[in-house]
């Protein structure tokens, strides 16, 4: 018998415990799968590198395997002033059908000859020339008020257009859920009244920041972005729900980016 790679068994462990956990909170085959896999790099070298290797090799092979859209995004340009950051980031969202289907996705690569010849440079790298400095992958589960994903429904061209990735963190298990209750029992629908064009909302199962949840809405642009808050800041429905005391204290903290999809995002 062949035996797994070490890779593979983990990864193999890792959507075993995924699934546990899509028992846990009463998952349905029905709703959707997010990886999103968060690449550092140091270079403008590398985000070219990088960017040959997910248009050339790595979309195609997720099409082959069954992933109808991936997104691939990038952090806006900084604001005057603010301080150079020391590194890129680069997202790429991947919804697939079932935890099943990405763990098959992924053990699939090492027999997709095609994926293993375009991704030469990407998985031949040298120790001292890497493609990046290192990438962290988020599985999600998406939420029942909102079980797939959405393609924007936008009219500005990609380079203009505003993405934005928010990350909400809980104090506890219990005010996390507490929290995702609150986007299924009234915030996914004042954002899709608001036309947020949001494109996921999910639970955090694996990655390293939980209790977490995050979600990506999208705008045409800045100016877009800044006119749909003012609007959700003085909704009256959200005016009603965030003063619920069934919902208070349920978000410790926040992390927000301000994205921009690549060229070649099919998402």
């Amino acid at each position: 018998m062949k035996l797994l790679k070490p890779t593979l068994i983990m990864l193999c462990l890792i959507c075993a415990g995924a699934l546990g956990s899509l028992r846990g909170y009463g998952a349905s085959p029905k709703r959707d799968l997010f990886a999103l896999k968060i690449y550092h790099l140091q270079t403008n070298e590398q985000a070219d590198r990088l960017d040959h290797y997910l248009q050339q090799a790595y979309l195609p092979a997720l099409h082959r395997a069954g992933v109808s859209k991936v997104g691939v995004f990038k952090q806006n340009a900084q604001a005057a002033g603010a301080p150079a950051p020391t590194e890129q980031l680069v997202f790429v969202l991947i919804p697939c059908r079932s935890a099943q289907h990405y763990t098959k996705l992924n053990l699939g690569l090492e027999q997709d000859k095609a994926y293993q010849t375009d991704a030469q440079d990407y998985l031949k790298t040298a120790f001292d020339n890497p493609v990046y400095t290192r990438f962290e992958t988020v599985l999600m589960l998406a939420f029942t008020g909102m079980p797939t994903f959405h393609l924007p429904a936008l009219k500005a061209s990609p380079a203009e257009r505003v993405y934005e990735l928010r990350s909400y963190e809980g104090a506890s298990e219990a005010l996390h859920q507490n929290k995702v209750a609150q986007f299924n029992n009234g915030e996914i629908g004042i954002f899709k009244r608001l036309n947020f064009n949001t494109v996921f909302c999910g639970q955090v199962i694996a990655g390293g920041k939980m209790p977490n949840l995050m979600y990506l809405s999208t705008f045409e642009n800045q100016q877009d972005q800044e006119a749909h808050w003012q609007a959700f800041k003085n909704d009256a429905e959200w005016k009603t729900l965030s003063a619920m005391p069934a919902y208070a204290h349920n978000m410790l903290r926040m992390d927000k980016y301000m994205l921009h999809p690549a060229a070649y995002s099919e998402i």
